[in-house]
């Protein structure tokens, strides 16, 4: 079993700044790919930036330039510092962990945080 846990959300003005955490914890050979998603009220759930084990980013449109995901693998956690934040980034925010269960295995694992709340205020 894999926990994924979120933390960081809050309420800010717009223009503000807020760093958001996901750590994991459980039994896992290792971690490849991490992620984090939004979704705000009657919207689709949107993929915000993806991370690589080997650090290549990837960011949605919209917050190119204000938003800079991370990781620090030896503390199994992915970072998204969100800076210059509009009203439209007011969401909730999901960390997302793709996981090696055995060495060898060849079998990608999925494991979803319960999501942080984001709400910018104009």
């Amino acid at each position: 079993q894999v926990q994924v846990v979120e933390s960081g959300g809050g309420l800010v003005q717009a223009g503000g700044s807020l760093r958001l955490s996901c750590a994991a914890s459980g039994t896992f050979y290792s971690i490849y790919d991490m992620a984090w998603h939004r979704q705000a009220p009657g919207r689709q759930r949107e993929l915000v930036a993806s991370i690589t084990s080997y650090d290549s980013t990837d960011y949605e449109d919209s917050v190119k330039g204000r938003f800079s995901i991370s990781r620090d693998n030896a503390k199994n956690t992915v970072y998204l510092q969100m800076n210059s934040l509009k009203p439209e980034d007011t969401a909730v925010y999901y960390c997302e962990i793709e996981v090696e269960h055995k060495k060898w295995d060849n079998r990608i694992y999925h494991y979803w945080g319960q999501g942080t709340q984001v709400t910018v205020s104009s």
